[in-house]
């Protein structure tokens, strides 16, 4: 019996393998059937080499209005079907669809010529964003959920339910909530193609999935880049885009400058855009502007008093500004209270290991690697509990460094965590080496360069005062 007589309710199918199960046959013969007879895969944003994936509705659908293909000789065989060919191609999801929420999928030529456009138009907009950053044309502006956009069109009803759904779980900030995100933003863009605000909420999912999960930074913001030109091109006044290009400036781009015109432009146009208030205080305080951030990320507070992200980033923002005990104290309670929500475990973990407070540093990295499902930060955590346990703090940073080197070595450590491990360890000349390292290789970590305390035996090194000059930061004492 094939596996698609078994299933009932419309599910994803998340890999060639799981495709190639459904119908009963080998991954050769499924690749082939996509490409001569328009079998409806669909694939990841931001290259050619992504992941595929599948409703099993409209493998159904596919079957019944071609018949499913005998093994022999289909390879000989190519019909024709409206719209299909190489564009023929939905913009993607990393996640499960939630099963509850389903929508009669669109017919597979309307399917082929939506998706077409969106690949395409992702993948000019990626190109086409310096440009337009330089000449000062990009802007948007704040568009309420369901209404129609500054240019007069109102959102097709099913995208907008999709939208809303995503917006949803994408508060929730878990790694399986952000993968649902991306799913219900993709599905409102194949539902109309011309959505900005769909557009602008798959940004703020990649933006989020390089920080909630064990995505790498190259592979989630050059997808959020794109995502969010193409929500500026469809609606320059969509306030949305304008806050991520703002957050994918900075930790991108290294831009503050640029970052900075976006955010203000965002607030320009809604001052009480959450988004832009908080993402603008996160990065004002790593660039050492702690007063001015604190107003912001109090901003954005009283604008969403419910949201556990802004409260928790607060935390972290309260320690930058010297507040140390306000931002455990915040940070613990807000553990009680969500306990499987990671950053207030991961921010604890970097406070505790910046203020040398060892035991609780390990109990903390282990629970943000296990909410985040992290295999190799879990590893590291109970390397470190071991040598920790046989030679105290020391041990602890040895078996750390050790690690980490080895890891780097292999392509998958932060040249910027070996800088940090090697600064408390006394080695000054291998640390300033890594945080070279992180420098010329764009490493995300290199942002808490002003700010971590776990730095501040080079703060009089020439070489880290250079750095931090050319990631545009004031210099520190």
């Amino acid at each position: 019996m094939h596996a698609r007589e078994q299933q009932g309710a419309n599910r994803r199918l998340n890999s060639w393998k799981e495709i190639a199960s459904f119908f009963g046959r080998d991954e050769r013969t499924v690749k082939r059937w996509e490409k001569q007879r328009g079998l409806p895969v669909h694939r990841v944003p931001g290259g050619e080499k992504g992941g595929v994936f599948v409703f099993t509705d409209e493998l159904s659908d596919w079957l019944e209005t071609r018949g499913e293909p005998s093994v022999a000789g289909d390879q000989n065989v190519v019909e024709e079907i409206p719209g299909a060919g190489s564009n023929s191609q939905v913009t993607p999801s990393e996640a499960t669809l939630n099963p509850d929420v389903t929508a009669a999928p669109p017919h597979r030529a309307t399917v082929a010529r939506i998706v077409g456009g969106v690949v395409l138009v992702l993948f000019l907009a990626s190109l086409t964003y310096k440009l337009q950053t330089r000449n000062g044309t990009t802007s948007a502006g704040k568009l309420d959920p369901g209404a129609a956009d500054s240019r007069g069109r109102a959102a097709n009803r099913d995208a907008e339910e999709f939208y809303l759904q995503g917006r949803y779980y994408w508060n929730k900030r878990t790694p399986d909530d952000l993968n649902r995100a991306v799913d219900f933003f993709t599905q409102a863009i194949v539902r109309d193609p011309n959505y900005a605000q769909a557009y602008a909420g798959l940004a703020d999912c990649y933006n989020l999935l390089r920080e909630y999960t064990a995505m790498p930074d190259k592979e989630a913001y050059p997808r959020a880049l794109a995502a969010a030109t193409k929500a500026v091109e469809l609606d320059d006044k969509l306030a949305d885009a304008h806050a991520s290009l703002g957050f994918i400036s900075f930790y991108w781009s290294w831009d503050t400058a640029t970052a900075e015109r976006e955010f203000q432009r965002a607030l320009d146009l809604d001052p009480n855009h959450v988004s832009a208030h908080h993402w603008y205080a996160t990065a004002l305080s790593l660039a050492g502007r702690e007063d001015e951030a604190l107003v912001e990320i109090e901003k954005a507070r009283k604008l969403d008093p419910n949201s556990t992200s802004i409260l928790a980033d607060k935390g972290l923002l309260l320690f930058n500004a010297g507040q140390r005990q306000q931002a455990v104290d915040l940070l613990k309670k807000m553990e009680a209270t969500e306990p499987e929500f990671a950053s207030p475990h991961r921010y604890l973990a970097d406070i505790y290991f910046q203020t040398a407070d060892y035991p609780h540093y390990l109990l903390e990295s282990k629970k943000a690697a296990q909410l985040m499902h992290d295999q190799q930060a879990l590893e590291l955590a109970a390397s470190a509990e071991k040598g920790f346990a046989e030679n105290g703090a020391r041990g602890m940073l040895q078996t750390l460094q050790a690690m980490q080197e080895r890891s780097y070595q292999e392509d998958r450590q932060s040249p910027y965590n070996l800088a940090l491990s090697y600064a408390l360890l006394g080695n000054r000349d291998k640390a300033l080496q890594y945080l070279q390292a992180a420098y010329d290789s764009h490493d995300g970590g290199f942002l808490t360069i002003a700010v971590n305390r776990a730095l501040v035996s080079l703060h009089s090194e020439p070489l880290y005062q250079a750095l931090l000059a050319r990631a545009g930061f004031r210099t520190v004492s």
